[in-house]
C-alpha cells in the first residue's frame, strides 16, 4: 500500500438546493461542498463540485459569479469548458488556459461563462499554505489564472492528472488529500489552528507574522503577511469583514430581522455606507442587490453553497 494513501477520512457534505431563473430542462445543476479532513483545515478551505450536464442553461444562468477572494483555486474541467467574461469593470473574452487551472487570489469580482454543459471540480487553498508546500511566489499570481503545469512542479501535475481521470468526486478528494496531507503536515506551523472563516485565518496569519523571525515591527509584520498571502493586511481585513457580514445578513434575513446598520456594526465596519462600499468592491453588487441575486439567480451558486 502506498504510504501516502489511506482510507477516506470523514467529510461534511452539503448538497445545496439551487434555484434557476429560467429552468428550461428537467432537473437543476448540482453543486456540492465538502469540508476537508480536520488535519487539513488550515490548508484547504473546501472542495466544490459543479455539474450542469444534461441541463440547458440560457442567458445569465450560464454565467458564474466569483467574489474577490484571498484564496488559491485549482479547477478541473472534467467535461466542458469555460471563459472569463469580466474582471471587475473590465469586459473581456478570455478562454481558460487549460482543463486544469490554477487561479491566484483575486482583488476584484470575476465572472465566467460556461461554454455549454460543464462538469467541474475545485479545491480552494489558503495562500500561505500553498506557498509553504510549494515555494510559489504568491504575488506573481494575484489576479491570474494559468495552466497548473506552468506554475507547480511535476508532482502536482501528476496528482492533478489523476484527479481529472478519477471515477467520481469522492475519489478526487481522496487523491487530493492523500497527496496534500503529508506535504502540509511537514511544513505547517504548530500555532496554526483549524480555520472556518477568513476572520480566523487573518488573525492567525497576523499572529504568526508577529512571532516569526527577528524583526517584529508593524511594517515587518505586514511585509510577512503580504509575502504569505499576496495581499496587504488591510485588504485581508476588508475581505474578512465582508465575509462576516454575508453570513450575518443571511442569518438575520432567515430570522426576519435584517438590519444593515446592525450588520455593519457587528462586522466591524465604521457605518452602513462603509459596508456598502466594501461589499460592492468584493462582489460587484450592493448588499441588498447581492442578497436578492443569491436568492433568485442561478449564476450565484457559489455564494449559496457556503450557506
Amino acid at each position: 500500500m502506498n504510504p501516502l494513501e489511506g482510507s477516506l477520512p470523514p467529510y461534511t457534505e452539503t448538497a445545496t438546493a439551487m434555484t434557476s431563473a429560467s429552468p428550461t430542462a428537467a432537473g437543476r445543476p448540482r453543486t456540492t461542498l465538502w469540508l476537508p479532513d480536520l488535519s487539513l483545515a488550515s490548508c484547504v478551505r473546501g472542495y466544490v463540485a459543479r455539474d450542469t450536464l444534461g441541463i440547458c442553461l440560457n442567458g445569465n444562468d450560464g454565467l458564474n459569479e466569483f467574489p474577490a477572494a484571498a484564496l488559491f483555486a485549482i479547477t478541473w474541467f472534467i467535461q466542458g469548458s469555460s471563459e472569463i467574461v469580466s474582471f471587475g469593470d473590465q469586459v473581456m473574452r478570455q478562454p481558460m488556459p487549460s482543463n486544469i487551472v490554477l487561479s491566484g487570489p483575486h482583488t476584484l469580482p470575476l465572472q465566467s461563462r460556461n461554454l455549454g454543459p460543464v462538469k467541474a471540480f475545485m479545491i480552494l487553498l489558503m495562500p500561505d499554505a500553498l506557498q509553504a508546500m510549494t515555494g510559489i511566489q504568491v504575488g506573481r499570481l494575484i489576479n491570474q489564472s494559468v495552466a497548473l503545469e506552468s506554475a507547480l512542479d511535476a508532482s502536482w501535475h501528476a496528482m492533478a492528472r489523476r484527479v481529472l481521470d478519477a471515477d467520481d468526486d469522492r475519489q478526487r478528494i481522496q487523491i487530493v488529500e492523500s497527496f496534500v496531507r503529508p506535504r502540509w503536515l511537514a511544513v505547517r506551523q504548530d500555532a496554526v489552528s483549524p480555520i472556518n472563516r477568513y476572520q480566523d485565518w487573518v488573525r492567525a496569519l497576523a499572529l504568526r507574522a508577529a512571532v516569526s523571525g527577528l524583526g517584529k515591527s508593524l511594517r515587518q509584520v505586514e511585509r510577512r503577511v503580504k509575502q504569505w498571502s499576496g495581499l496587504p493586511m488591510r485588504r485581508l481585513q476588508g475581505l474578512a469583514r465582508v465575509e462576516h457580514s454575508f453570513f450575518a445578513a443571511r442569518q438575520a434575513s432567515r430570522m426576519g430581522r435584517l438590519n444593515w446598520a446592525q450588520v455593519a456594526a457587528d462586522s466591524g465596519f465604521s457605518d452602513q455606507s462603509h459596508l456598502c462600499r466594501e461589499v460592492r468592491r468584493v462582489t460587484g453588487l450592493a448588499p441588498d442587490e447581492l442578497r436578492r441575486a443569491i436568492d433568485t439567480e442561478e449564476r450565484f451558486w457559489l455564494y449559496r453553497v457556503w450557506e
